[in-house]
């Protein structure tokens, strides 16, 4: 088998129908997406070739920029819910009682579509029949909020489903982390009188900052090219106020058939999810050694 696995054309072999796939599900697309981005074209006819044009359009769309900071500030929610995360997988990481159980219901919303989740929340959110606004109007708020429907909280009304939609992909990952941390080490600090903010803060969180770095980019990554839950349960609106990148870029591309400014979108959404990774990795990265255990 040694012998085998040695060969570099066997290797070769093995490598070569998955780098096709690759090739023509990844690659090749971009290239297109690229390509389509610099022409007008209706998605059916002949397309006209004009150059940055549509990348022209882009910089002074206002509607896009208003889509930008939406999914802005999806990202910056989505950071913020990392922290939670963590502190609830170190909770579940320490010696709790119900700790399985608990593991089980934050998993709950991972086994779920993204659209059985938009259509649950639809209906906590309902203005009168909604499970949010029966609590409201039964301790006395005479007008409770219209989650959907109001150009001021919609946004934020959206960032709850998608948080409790992520929580336990984050938890597992981070809980999976913790647990590989020596014990030894935990131990040595609890004898030296180390408290359990002092083992979390100086000793786990270094320990799996490797793991912490790979959740920030997922997070702002995802983020800015979220789309699915907000299509379901909002479709942008109303007004454009749960507006984001990737809707605008859907409905560019496939409501009013423009097909090159919609390709364009997502191209400079492409472009824009590799370079804030690039900028994650650099302000995340140390100059020390990873540790090493």
């Amino acid at each position: 088998m040694d012998k085998v696995m040695s060969d570099k054309k066997v290797i070769i072999l093995y490598i070569l129908p998955a780098f096709l796939l690759l090739i023509v599900l990844v690659y090749v697309p971009i290239v297109l997406t690229g390509y389509y981005g610099l022409t007008r074209w209706d998605g059916i006819g002949e397309r006209e070739f004009i150059g940055l044009a549509n990348y022209t359009r882009l910089m002074s769309d206002g509607m896009f920029w208003r889509s930008a900071y939406h999914s802005f500030l999806l990202a910056v929610f989505s950071l913020l819910s990392l922290i939670g995360y963590l502190i609830i997988s170190m909770v579940l990481a320490g010696k709790i009682k119900g700790a399985d159980l608990f593991r089980k219901i934050y998993l709950i919303p991972m086994l779920l579509s993204s659209v059985a989740i938009a259509q649950l929340w639809m209906r906590i959110y309902h203005p009168t029949n909604g499970v949010l606004n029966r609590f409201l109007t039964s301790i006395g708020v005479d007008n409770p909020p219209l989650w959907l429907a109001d150009t001021n909280i919609v946004l934020f009304a959206i960032f709850i489903p998608i948080i409790w939609q992520y929580a336990g992909f984050y938890i597992l990952i981070y809980y999976a982390a913790l647990k590989n941390v020596p014990n030894e080490l935990v131990e040595a600090a609890k004898i030296d009188g180390a408290t359990p903010w002092q083992i979390g803060y100086k000793i786990k969180l270094p320990l799996i900052s490797g793991v912490i770095k790979v959740t920030i980019v997922l997070a702002v990554v995802g983020s800015l090219k979220y789309f699915d839950l907000i299509y379901v349960m909002t479709d942008g609106g109303p007004n454009g106020a749960s507006e984001v990148m990737a809707s605008y870029m859907y409905k560019q591309a496939f409501r009013t058939y423009n097909f090159g400014y919609g390709s364009a979108v997502g191209f400079f959404l492409l472009v824009l999810s590799l370079v804030v990774t690039w900028l994650i990795r650099k302000a995340t990265t140390s100059k020390e050694d990873e540790v090493q255990y």
